[in-house]
């Protein structure tokens, strides 16, 4: 699991069937400090979540796919929570931005 931002949504007009109905976020990666982290992802949305909003990222196969229900979905990178803030030693180092006041 890791910390994100989501940058948007994503649409395709050709999916597979499992993805109708649900909501492709467009995620950043971030570190707990609040840097940027390796790329970007595609993840599904499980948590309601929307632009500017710091997220909680599952990435590993099986885990997503139970979130689901479905042992064949074809997911791997899901959005499972919205974070409120991430505090390190007493410090506020991310808040959930959707308010559109947030960096990175």
């Amino acid at each position: 699991m890791y910390l994100a931002r989501v940058v948007g949504t994503v649409v395709t007009p050709v999916q597979h069937p499992f993805l109708d109905g649900k909501t492709l976020l467009l995620v950043r990666r971030l570190e707990p400090d609040g840097r940027v982290g390796a790329g970007d992802r595609v993840a599904v949305d499980a948590a309601q979540a929307g632009a500017g909003d710091l997220v909680l990222v599952l990435e590993e196969g099986n885990s997503a796919r139970s979130i689901f229900g479905d042992p064949k979905a074809p997911v791997r990178s899901v959005v499972v929570g919205v974070v409120d803030e991430v505090e390190i030693d007493g410090t506020v180092t991310l808040r959930n931005g959707r308010n559109g006041d947030w960096a990175p």
